[in-house]
């Protein structure tokens, strides 16, 4: 059974950080891309990063030059690095399997001062 469990969600003021983590289980986890999605108040669900088992990653617009996703493939864990958060940046993250619909719970990020 496909298991994601995100963790390291919480207040934050602006411009600072906070590192999210996204472990899996049930899947060889080095053979398949991953990707973190959010979704703020209001708004539809957006992805925000993505890392191939290449190691090969991408951002969108929103986030590009602040945030960071990496792997490690033998903790079978992904993560989102972010700096100089914004009250923006506030949303439940979720991480995804890249094209399938395995998706964790969520953890939800505050950016308020």
């Amino acid at each position: 059974q496909v298991q994601l469990v995100e963790s390291g969600g919480g207040l934050v003021q602006p411009g600072g950080s906070l590192r999210l983590s996204c472990a899996a289980s049930g899947i060889i986890f080095s053979d398949y891309a991953m990707t973190w999605w959010r979704q703020g108040p209001g708004n539809q669900r957006e992805l925000v990063a993505t890392i191939f088992t290449t190691g090969t990653t991408t951002y969108s617009d929103s986030v590009k030059g602040r945030f960071s996703i990496s792997r490690d493939n033998a903790k079978n864990t992904v993560y989102l690095q972010m700096n100089s958060l914004k009250p923006a940046d506030t949303a439940v993250y979720y991480c995804r399997i890249y094209n399938m619909n395995y998706w964790g719970k969520g953890t939800l990020v505050t950016i308020s001062s």
